[in-house]
């Protein structure tokens, strides 16, 4: 006998939405966690860290970029910074405190309903200031798998297997050519997920857009057993955190690559220093899919936390797994870096610390696991499955570098 959920106005506050618009603010709290028992208001969860702190068990460096209104470095570095393109993750942040008045037990990758013996997780995001460069490049096809991606990644870190999948396709002037290579994008990453396009929306609104543009937004739902919901909670220090390869940027961080772009009077068509490719084709690799690689090492054991990163890079996202009391250190050169992301850096003069919380360099995901668990998965990793030993889990708070 299959159970029906009636419909719950708490859980319409608290299913996982982006606090952010699509061509807007990508941050580090793109959904809620909201775990509803029935006839409660709320439970609760560890609050979503946002800061990092040098009060680690070992001696590390601590990297930060302290920014003025324009975006500049107050040290007087000419960089560009995420803050100077359009993006405040601070502001972002605030955003997450306030609604936790509303909404308590924000702060995860997904919305938890609990559903007979089951939770449903839910997912919901968008691809950001990707779309501008799938107009100027005129590549669709793909754009839709990271639709895809950015929410059933997310769902994934409570170690939930998608079931189904939603989107919400605007534009001004339904050009049905291009809007069959988004949707064919869509299913694409539907197979990569093994989960099911169940529907959508489309909504055509006569000048709202400009011409031959369009927006996105995409809903993943999930299914996980309440014993086997991956929260982070038997985290203890001395864990190791393991990083899935990235294929590249991602769906994150593009108002600053795009005004990297402009400011150095570069076309989508140059080519990518160093490599065979155009900026444009290194820019638009969809995002990896990482539920099937996930799933099978959360089945082997040992996995005690899930991070994907996304707007607030490392970090932003890291901490947002542990406890209270524990943070990271991340072992730098411990994993292969894109050469699109040297680029980036090099060509907008930007900060160490600005790009680590902006982008994912390199390492889309990130797992905390057991020691035992760690040689494992290290062990089995191969071909297109990169898997990285990027660190571990100390005593303090936040994310250091050393």
């Amino acid at each position: 006998m299959v159970s029906s959920l009636k419909p719950n106005t708490q859980l319409s506050h608290c299913l996982p939405t982006s606090p952010r618009p699509s061509f807007s603010t990508p941050n580090s709290a793109q959904t809620q966690l909201c775990t509803l028992p029935p006839g409660s208001h709320s439970a609760a969860f560890s609050s979503l860290s946002m800061s990092s702190s040098p009060e680690t068990s070992q001696k590390t460096h601590v990297l930060s970029a302290s920014k003025n209104e324009s975006g500049e470095s107050d040290s007087g570095y000419d960089g560009l910074t995420y803050k100077g393109a359009g993006v405040d993750i601070d502001a972002g942040a605030e955003l997450v405190r306030r609604i936790k008045k509303m909404a308590p037990g924000i702060g995860g990758f997904g919305g938890l309903f609990p559903f007979d013996d089951k939770y449903l997780v839910a997912g919901t995001d968008g691809v950001g200031t990707k779309l501008k460069l799938a107009f100027d490049t005129g590549i669709h096809d793909t754009i839709g798998i990271d639709l895809v991606a950015m929410s059933v990644n997310d769902i994934v870190t409570s170690g939930a297997k998608p079931l189904f999948f939603l989107d919400y396709y605007a534009t001004s002037r339904l050009d049905v050519d291009l809007a069959e290579k988004v949707v064919k994008g869509i299913v694409d990453g539907c197979q990569q997920s093994d989960c099911v396009l169940l529907g959508g929306e489309t909504a055509e609104m006569p000048g709202f857009y400009a011409d031959g543009e369009y927006d996105l937004s995409g809903f993943a739902v999930g299914v996980v057993e309440k014993d086997a919901v991956i929260d982070g909670k038997n985290i203890v220090a001395g864990d190791v955190l393991v990083g899935l390869a990235s294929s590249g940027v991602h769906s994150n961080g593009f108002s600053l690559v795009r005004r990297v772009l402009a400011h150095r009077g570069l076309s989508l068509k140059d080519q990518l220093p160093g490599e065979d490719i155009t900026l444009g084709e290194a820019l638009m690799v969809p995002t990896v899919i990482y539920v099937k690689q996930v799933l099978d090492i959360i089945s082997k054991g040992g996995v005690k936390g899930i991070a994907h990163i996304t707007g607030g890079g490392f970090t932003d996202n890291i901490p947002r797994v542990f406890p209270k009391g524990l943070g990271a250190v991340i072992y730098n050169g411990s994993w292969e870096v894109p050469a699109v992301f040297k680029w980036i850096q090099e060509a907008g003069r930007i900060e160490e610390a600005e790009m680590m919380r902006t982008f994912n360099m390199g390492v889309g995901m990130v797992l905390v696991v057991s020691r035992e668990a760690a040689h494992r998965i290290l062990e089995d990793a191969n071909g297109a499955n990169k898997a990285y030993r990027i660190g571990e889990v100390v005593r303090g708070e936040g994310v250091s570098y050393s």
